[in-house]
């Protein structure tokens, strides 16, 4: 598809944005609904979009030039939005929450820790806490899928970034973590900033909240400075690390800190959602998880893999891409205006709020027929190239762009096949199923599911069977 020149693509009207209450503006209308709203502004007002949340003015752009022109030619423009300046509250000036020179410092620091030999090295430990979990599975059990995978990712976090084994810890870091995304909508709200300073409950459970995770990262902290061992993990590169040509020498303990923070959240919660929802979507489609499963049996046979078998698994690569299509763990991104901004003929005001939904340009019919079918087809290598770049970004764009997204990608498809491997999942007759769009995008109500064992096929006649339907596994396949 030719790259359409951001300043006026041809196809584009900019239009008033809907009708707005004196003093809140939008902000009810995008409450009760965010994602139905956003989706409605895209479809009845068009690509560019003016409207109002509470006293701040707010602009969606869904088109791929218009969000490539934000997020990389001009993004320093720009600083984050709203809902990353409040989340400072929880992670300080983390990496996903810094600016400007600063931002750029961390982001150097960090960088080795995600390089693809890093990556390498971690991709063993993906995989041992991938089957250790299934280990403890039993055929026929029910449980909270979004549960399971929370656990999973949050024990891989912690083993390969912060090597640090706080499996004592998980129950209390994961329950703080809930509270926090609960309130999340909360620290959102028109003056929050100063509702979280009153005794209200929802302040006060934040509070809680952070504290409990601060004194877990401390504890962590403290420990591993008074050893001051290089177990070869990014945490012992925090604290070794050392910016020479700036001059400003190693990160301060609250610096490591709120680094350890970003990661305890960015790498695991995002990551949960999406295989959450893989494993949903698997469930409501017998012939995509027919093909998955016959790929894993031919690629492994009946052994774990490895990050060398990623090749051979590209199938599972697109099961994954798709949903993460259709149900984006960062469902948008807000960048804050500076200046004035002209985009597309159109002045978006100083201080606006411009918003990037992926799950908005994710369901665009404009680059997905369809837009509501599960389709990993979409991910073959003509369908990839048939679209603009930008009408896909599960993990942002330009250099903010998530510094993690080689390792989320190992990492999902090294969880989907070792677990896909031995289990399939049904999901509970009448269990709803609804978005809970806070700042993941998470599943309203979890997602129990019956556990089905599979037993690896031992021979090709077995999967030609399996694929005709005659199952060879146990379990209510």
């Amino acid at each position: 598809m030719p790259v359409i020149a951001a300043a006026n693509p041809p196809d584009v009207t900019v239009r008033v944005g809907p009708p707005a209450k004196l003093f809140l503006g939008n902000f009810f209308e995008f409450n009760r609904d965010r994602v139905g709203f956003l989706m409605n502004l895209a479809q009845e007002y068009g690509d560019l979009v003016p409207f109002r949340l509470g006293p701040y003015n707010a602009v969606l752009i869904n088109h791929p030039d218009y969000i490539r022109d934000v997020l990389t030619i001009n993004h320093t423009k720009f600083h984050k939005g709203r809902a990353l300046a409040r989340a400072k509250r929880l992670i300080g000036e983390g990496l996903l929450t810094s600016e400007e020179e600063f931002h750029l410092r961390q982001r150097r620091l960090m960088q080795p820790a995600f390089h693809r030999q890093r990556i390498a090295t971690y991709a063993e430990a993906m995989v041992e806490q991938a089957a250790r979990i299934r280990q403890t599975w039993q055929d026929d059990a029910v449980v909270d899928i979004r549960d399971e995978m929370t656990r999973l990712t949050l024990g891989i976090v912690c083993q390969v970034l912060l090597g640090a084994d706080v499996e004592d810890d998980a129950g209390e870091v994961g329950r703080a973590f809930s509270d926090i995304m609960e309130l999340a909508t909360f620290l959102l709200l028109p003056f929050s900033e100063y509702l979280e300073k009153l005794p209200l409950p929802q302040s006060l459970r934040f509070r809680r909240a952070r504290a409990r995770l601060d004194r877990i990262v401390y504890r962590i902290i403290r420990d591993r400075r008074q050893a001051g061992d290089d177990r070869g993990d990014l945490l012992s590169m925090l604290l070794a690390a050392e910016d020479t040509g700036a001059g400003t020498g190693r990160m301060s303990d609250q610096q490591v800190h709120d680094e350890c923070m970003t990661l305890f959240i960015a790498g695991h919660e995002t990551l949960a959602n999406a295989l959450t929802w893989t494993w949903y979507l698997l469930s409501q489609h017998p012939a995509v998880e027919a093909r998955l499963h016959e790929e894993i049996d031919s690629a492994l046979h009946d052994r774990l893999p490895t990050l060398a078998d990623l090749a051979r698994l590209p199938y599972t690569e697109m099961v994954l891409a798709e949903s993460m299509r259709l149900y984006p763990p960062a469902w948008f991104l807000g960048r804050r205006t500076l200046e004035p901004y002209q985009l597309a003929g159109y002045t978006i005001p100083q201080g606006s709020f411009v918003i990037m939904s992926q799950y908005v340009m994710h369901h665009d019919p404009r680059y997905y027929s369809e837009p509501n079918r599960f389709d990993p087809q979409r991910w073959t290598t003509e369908a990839r190239a048939s679209r603009p770049k930008f009408a896909y970004f599960p993990f942002g764009a330009g250099v903010r762009q998530c510094i993690g997204e080689s390792f989320a990608w190992t990492e999902g498809r090294l969880i989907l096949a070792t677990l896909a491997q031995r289990w399939a999942m049904r999901l509970v007759p009448g269990h709803p199923v609804e978005i809970e769009p806070v700042s993941t995008l998470r599943p309203k109500y979890g997602m129990r599911m019956v556990l089905d064992r599979r037993r690896a096929p031992r021979d090709k006649g077995a999967i030609g069977r399996e694929r005709d339907g005659q199952s060879t596994t146990g379990g209510n396949l």
